[in-house]
């Protein structure tokens, strides 16, 4: 029961960090606008990213709690994998669209006004800080996703009151669009890390943290086990898993032994967050249900 309990909690701290980033985010573009600042206007439409996968995920967070049905066998999981996936193709969208807008004023930089981005760089170092405060516990791939997101809006508001601070002191114009750059570039390359990791889990990957080869030696080593196939273990959403394997046993093998040897199977992969476990037991002399067995 307490897990149920740990999901609606991750609802309603995605939908908090969703509201306070969507007000900002009106905030910030109009003041990216006002003050005349490329770096300002970078984070505002990273903001909007967020807060569109806030929204997102926060709906689709809901709807993946869903409880199966006879449409989706294994219930709803994974629609928070599909969350984390258009999230990170709008971020990849935005940042190369900011790109194209902060190279050519690396040319002919504009100045912006100074004080109104260390006001709302001081503004977005709290917004979003409250945000991942919110967020920083998340199990799910969904809520990772976005914690990471908000901890970058944060280091990118920091870098904003940086360049606002020096900007107010000198006349170098130039760093607004420089630091729009590298906290896009920044943004880029862990997004598509996390693009990656979420295309894995997609394409049914082995989950990065188990080690699929060991956990078939150890099934393998088990009395009474003369070999396994067909063993397969995927994900839902990057924290709950399937496991399903066939387990071949001696023609003789007794009820007994047989229970034995998936208790002990059940055993090995006890330490696994599974949500699904099937184990297909066969007796030496019998075919095996599914054709060309020797591929696993």
């Amino acid at each position: 029961m307490g897990h149920h309990h740990h999901h609606d909690h991750s609802t309603g701290n995605i939908k908090v960090a969703f509201f306070l980033n969507f007000f900002f985010t009106i905030i910030e573009i109009i003041g990216g606008l006002l003050t005349n600042s490329m770096a300002i206007l970078s984070d505002a439409l990273h903001d909007l990213g967020d807060s569109l996968s806030l929204g997102l995920a926060w709906f689709l967070q809901k709807y993946s709690k869903k409880s199966r049905n006879s449409d989706f066998s294994f219930g709803y999981k994974r629609f928070s994998l599909l969350a984390a996936l258009i999230n990170s193709v709008v971020l990849i969208v935005g940042s190369v669209f900011i790109l194209f807008e902060a190279v050519p004023r690396l040319l002919n930089p504009e100045s912006p006004n100074t004080t109104g981005m260390m006001i709302l760089a001081v503004l977005g170092i709290l917004v979003n800080g409250a945000a991942v405060f919110r967020l920083k516990d998340g199990q799910s791939m969904n809520q990772k996703v976005i914690s990471w997101h908000l901890l970058e809006d944060v280091l990118g508001w920091v870098a904003v009151l940086i360049v606002s601070i020096v900007m107010a002191f000198t006349d170098l114009s130039i760093l607004d669009p420089l630091a729009s750059i590298a906290i896009t570039l920044y943004i880029l390359y862990n997004v598509i890390l996390n693009f990656i990791q979420t295309m894995r889990l997609f394409l049914e990957g082995v989950p990065r943290n188990i080690d699929l080869k060991e956990i078939r030696e150890r099934i393998n080593d088990i009395e009474h086990v003369l070999s396994t196939h067909h063993t397969h273990l995927w994900s839902l959403d990057g924290e709950h898993h399937a496991f399903s394997t066939h387990v071949v046993v001696p023609p003789d093998a007794t009820k007994k032994e047989v229970c034995e040897v998936k208790d002990e199977i059940k055993e090995i992969i006890h330490s696994i967050n599974l949500e699904h476990v099937t184990i297909e037991i066969e007796y030496e002399d019998e075919p095996c249900s599914i054709p060309d067995s020797t591929q696993s």
